[in-house]
Order: structure tokens, then sequence, then C-alpha cells
């Protein structure tokens, strides 16, 4: 409960503070701050039915048909001496072969996991971004299911690459049995490598990955539109907190796409630890 004070002074500021909360919070107008049910936009196709279509599944498919494009093209026009966007696609690739799974994995075993990985950071890396991006202005990853689906793809490849390297009894026992500890001490330890490999490690790729979306976009939203709510609708008065807010709304765009990559860094980068610790020999 917010307590009037009695200074003559702080009672004038407190009450017209008060007046302009009621009325930006009003029916019809007034500061609107994001909420949840951003990320449950209404359907735009097949309302009702299982292949409903929102607005982030459609920022999801340009997305996914413009970094296509680009790579085909590229792919299709890529010269001995290249060019400045074949540099750039070139940048990408050699960033995830060479600082991310040869740095993890190794030269030899890196080569099996770079299209997977590669894969994986490109689609993130541009996913991410539409969240700055005008016009899009939402993650594609901002919502759990596609965060699951790229934790889901990294998982089966671990599990299969443990399987394949030691087989299935193997894998357990590497995974579930750390050498070096005393027996009775499995007791303990076994179940908490059980949750660790089967359910906290797919579960974090995914939770972290989302909820960094989330807040991102809450924060990028909130700030946009206080700027737009001081500048148009607000006071007189009130006005000059709206360069405040836009300031803030540039270094937020700024700050959410480097979050964006650094997202997609972290989440390819565990990838590759995991897939590391299972083919190799003892954790």
């Amino acid at each position: 409960m917010l307590q009037r004070p009695t200074h003559p002074q702080e009672s004038a500021l407190f009450t017209a503070a008060t007046t302009q909360l009621l009325a930006a919070s009003g029916e019809g107008g007034g500061f609107q701050p994001p909420s949840i049910s951003d990320f449950f936009p209404p359907p735009i196709l097949f309302a009702g039915t299982p292949f409903e279509f929102n607005r982030i599944q459609l920022v999801r498919l340009i997305v996914t048909a413009v970094v296509v494009t680009v790579f085909v093209v590229g792919a299709r026009r890529a010269k001995l001496v290249p060019g400045r966007g074949q540099n750039m696609l070139e940048l990408v690739l050699d960033f995830v072969r060479v600082n991310i799974a040869e740095e993890v994995l190794g030269v030899e075993k890196a080569k099996k996991y770079v299209p997977l990985l590669t894969t994986i950071f490109v689609a993130i890396l541009s996913l991410n971004l539409a969240g700055v991006i005008p016009g899009l202005n939402i993650a594609g990853t901002s919502v759990i299911g596609l965060p699951i689906v790229f934790a889901a793809w990294v998982f089966v490849m671990y599990l299969g690459a443990g399987v394949r390297a030691h087989g299935v009894g193997g894998f357990l026992r590497t995974s579930l049995f750390p050498p070096g500890v005393p027996p009775y001490m499995y007791v303990l330890l076994t179940p908490i490598e059980f949750l660790t490999v089967f359910v906290i490690r797919p579960a974090t790729l995914a939770i972290r990955l989302v909820a960094n979306m989330i807040s991102g976009h809450l924060m990028l939203v909130l700030v946009v539109s206080a700027t737009e709510f001081f500048l148009v609708e607000a006071g007189p008065s009130l006005k000059a907190y709206g360069l405040v807010t836009f300031g803030a709304a540039l270094a937020l765009t700024l700050f959410e796409a480097f979050i964006a990559a650094l997202q997609a860094y972290i989440f390819v980068v565990l990838a590759a630890v995991y897939l590391n610790l299972s083919i190799q020999e003892e954790h």
C-alpha cells in the first residue's frame, strides 16, 4: 500500500503522480505495459484447430526463409576470391567450426558435428535477432516450443553419440558411475548424475534460451511503450522523460542484439560440451 505523505509539498507531488498513473492505466489509451500475452498472440489462420497459425509462427517462417535464401544464394555464387557477402557467411561458418566445434571437441572429432552445431547456431542467432528487427519485434525463440525442439535435437545427438562410442551399457556406466569414487557413494551420486544427464542438461538448454528472450522482449517493449506514452500522450511536464526512455530503448536494443548472439553462442558451446562428454572415455 502507498502511504500518503504528510508534508504539503510531498503531498502535492504524490497527488500529481497518482493522477498521472490513473490516467495512464485508464481504458482506451495511456501507458500500456507489456505482458505475457505478447507471447500468445491471437491466431491469424486456422483458429481453433491443431494447425493454428499466429504471429510468432509467421516470424519464424520469415526468418527461416531469409536464412535459407541467403545461404543458398551465397553457396551458388561462391567464388575462389570471396566478395563481402561471401566473407560474412564464411566468417560465421569458420567461427562455429574453429572457435566452438574444434575448440571443444578437437579437430578430428569436430568434423562430424560441425554441420549440426553450425545449423543450430545460425538458426538460434537469426530467430533471436528477430526480436530487435522492426516489423518483427519478437524473437522466434521467445516461446518454449522451439527451444525445446533445439534442446531435444542436441539431447538425441548426445545420447546417440554416447551409445555409438561406448554401447548402451558403457554409456550408462560412464555417465552414471563416475570413476574414482568409493562404491558406497554411488547411492548418492548415481541419482544425481541421472537427473543431470537425462533431465537437467536438456531442460536448462531450453529454459535458459527462452527466459533470456522473454525478459529481453519485456524490457524492450516496456521502454518503447513508455517513450510513446511520454512523447504522445503524457502532459507537457512529462515530455522530457520521453527522451530518457528513448535513449534507454536504443541502449536496450543494442544490448538485446548482444544477448541474442551470446545466447546462440552459449547454447552451441554447451551442445558441443555435452557431445564431448558423451564420447570421451571418462568424465
